[in-house]
C-alpha cells in the first residue's frame, strides 16, 4: 500500500506538471480547453505508468508470474484477505467523509469552475484537495485488487438520473451503488465461463464503456 501511495501521488504531480505546462504553453486555457489539457495529460501519465509497469514485471518476473500479474492488473477479488479490508475501509470512510464535508463546493463546481469562484469557493485549493485525497484512495484499492476500471466513470453519472447533483445525495449514492456493481461484477466474472475465473476489469469494461459512450451521446446532445 504505501508503494501504490508513493506511485499514486508521483502520478497526479507528474499529470498536474504536464497539465499546467499545457496550458501555460497554451497562453492559460480555461474551460474547455483546460479540461482538454487535464484529460490529454492524463493520458500522457497513464501510457507512462503503464509502460513502466510492463517493464517492471517483464525483467522482474518469469512466464507464469507476469501472466499472474497482468491477469491481476486487470482486477481480481480472489486474492482479497481480511488483512486487506481494513486499509480499504479506512481510505474509503476517509474519502467519503472529506467528499461530504464539500458537498457545497462540489455543488459549486456544477456550474463550472469561474462560477465556483464567483461563489467564494477557492477553486485551486479545493480541486488540489478532492483530486489528492482520490488518487491516495485509488492507490491503495489498486493496490488490494487491480485496477478496475469504468465504475468511477458511470456509476456517478447514472447515480446523477436517480437522485440528481447535489452532492449530499450523489456521494453516499454512487459509493453504494458502485460497491454493488462491484460485487455483481465479481459474480458474472466467476460463473460466466465455467470453471474459469474472469478479471473483474473484463466485466466492467464490458458494460461500462458502452454506457458511458450514450452518456457521452446524450451528454453531447444537449
Amino acid at each position: 500500500s504505501l508503494g501504490a501511495l508513493a506511485g499514486a501521488i508521483a502520478a497526479f504531480l507528474a499529470v498536474v506538471a504536464l497539465a499546467h505546462a499545457v496550458q501555460g504553453g497554451a497562453g492559460g486555457g480555461r474551460g474547455t480547453q483546460a479540461a482538454a489539457a487535464i484529460i490529454l495529460a492524463g493520458i500522457a501519465g497513464s501510457q507512462m505508468f503503464n509502460a513502466l509497469t510492463a517493464f517492471t514485471i517483464a525483467r522482474s518476473a518469469n512466464a507464469e508470474q507476469a501472466r499472474g500479474l497482468m491477469f491481476w492488473l486487470m482486477g481480481n477479488l480472489s486474492g482479497v484477505r481480511w488483512d486487506d479490508v481494513a486499509p480499504c475501509v479506512a481510505v474509503t470512510l476517509i474519502g467519503t467523509a472529506l467528499c461530504l464535508w464539500h458537498r457545497r463546493g462540489l455543488d459549486a463546481f456544477t456550474f463550472g469552475a469561474d462560477s465556483a469562484a464567483a461563489l467564494g469557493v477557492e477553486v485551486r485549493k479545493l480541486r488540489g484537495l478532492l483530486i489528492t485525497v482520490t488518487a491516495l484512495m485509488v492507490g491503495v484499492l489498486v493496490s488490494k485488487v487491480g485496477a478496475i476500471g469504468f465504475v468511477g466513470l458511470v456509476v456517478p453519472h447514472a447515480m446523477r438520473f436517480l437522485v440528481g447533483t447535489r452532492h449530499q445525495r450523489l456521494v453516499p449514492a454512487s459509493a453504494l451503488a458502485g460497491a454493488v456493481f462491484l460485487v455483481v461484477a465479481d459474480v458474472i466474472a466467476r460463473i460466466i465461463v465455467p470453471g474459469q475465473v474472469l478479471p473483474i476489469g473484463v466485466i466492467t469494461a464490458l458494460v461500462g464503456a458502452p454506457a458511458f459512450a450514450l452518456i457521452l451521446i446524450r451528454g453531447a446532445r444537449r
